[in-house]
């Protein structure tokens, strides 16, 4: 979750409180949800009492907080971290960016689940004690400890599955004192496709998993690209990505418009038209090669006004590395 969103959540805390308070059938929040003080760093939290609380309202929407025995579901997860160390969390406790925690919009709190990234398979146990995300495409929000252990980091936003689970006790220990879970098994390859299709039909596209970065800091990609500076024929309108020389570039068909959004870059001619395949419901996609390197593009556009809009969705689907650029023509 953004920042912005946390801000929104704090000032719909107070009605959120009186409503629980108000005998409108929800449970008294603890005293931090209220403003009061809860667990600092180095005290033990507990998952009693469990809050659930009673309906609230953030931005005109209601959001009915539950206590489902089984819940399973697909969706984005985002990530908070640093900015909101310290502060209490929706059930009183406080937040600590390095720990395995998330928030989510109506589970029990606390309560766990575990978490699923629906580009690699890979399974986490979280614990859940606080609210949000409130933005409508996005299902949980991972504290930037879960999102590392999860390797979304590099992301900003994932496709994810999240399962309610009740884990054994030695795990939820664990968990309450920041610290992860015992590993979980990836989930196998057929259930991993019927998630990524259950995610598909609800609108979505799954990118490629992006690598943890290195320890110089920059991302281990396998498909790199050529680490030559740009020479003519485009201009990035954000931060430059590095092209191939001019000498090796095989140039785009010539089409209306001069405006275009990148979705990734790859020397493996696979990996760029499965890229592709998924895209193509956003918009005219094309690949376009510079030497051995294959970049995916949505485009072109006529105005760069059309082409934020469409980077915007990009992003919304799931395309965190959606870049604009103009063709110069140069």
């Amino acid at each position: 979750m953004k920042l912005f969103d946390k801000w929104k959540w704090a000032a719909g805390l107070s009605l959120f409180a009186l409503a629980a308070c108000g005998g409108s059938g929800g449970r008294e929040l603890p005293p931090a949800t209220a403003g009061g003080q809860g667990p600092v760093y180095g005290e033990a939290v507990s998952d009693t009492p469990v809050q659930i609380g009673a309906p609230y309202t953030i931005d005109g929407r209601t959001y009915t907080p539950s206590d489902p025995s089984h819940y399973d579901e697909v969706g984005l997860a985002s990530y908070y971290g640093a900015e909101l160390s310290g502060r209490p969390t929706a059930n009183g406790e406080r937040f600590r960016p390095s720990g395995i925690s998330a928030a989510h919009r109506t589970l029990p709190l606390p309560s766990y689940v575990e978490v699923t990234a629906l580009q690699t398979g890979r399974t986490i146990l979280v614990r859940v004690n606080d609210r949000g995300p409130f933005s409508e495409n996005r299902i949980i929000d991972l504290s930037v400890g879960a999102a590392r252990q999860l390797g979304i980091v590099e992301q900003g936003t994932a496709p994810v599955r999240v399962r309610r689970v009740q884990p054994i006790e030695s795990d939820r220990a664990r968990l309450r004192a920041g610290q992860p879970a015992q590993p979980r098994l990836d989930t196998s390859p057929q259930l991993l496709d019927a998630l990524r299709a259950q995610f598909e039909r609800g609108g979505g596209i799954i990118p490629p998993a992006v690598p943890p970065p290195d320890a110089s800091g920059r991302s281990a990609v396998a498909d790199s690209v050529d680490s030559s500076r740009p020479t003519t024929g485009a201009q990035w309108l954000e931060e430059e990505e590095p092209q191939p020389p001019a000498a090796t570039r095989t140039p785009a068909p010539a089409a209306s418009g001069s405006y275009y959004v990148q979705l990734g870059a790859f020397s493996n001619a696979a990996n760029a038209q499965r890229l592709a395949d998924r895209a193509r419901r956003l918009g005219p996609v094309r690949i376009v090669s510079a030497g051995n390197i294959r970049r995916v593009r949505l485009g072109p556009y006529p105005t760069q006004s059309a082409a934020q809009q469409a980077r915007s969705q990009a992003r919304s689907a799931g395309f965190s590395d959606a870049r604009i650029f103009r063709d110069t023509g140069r």
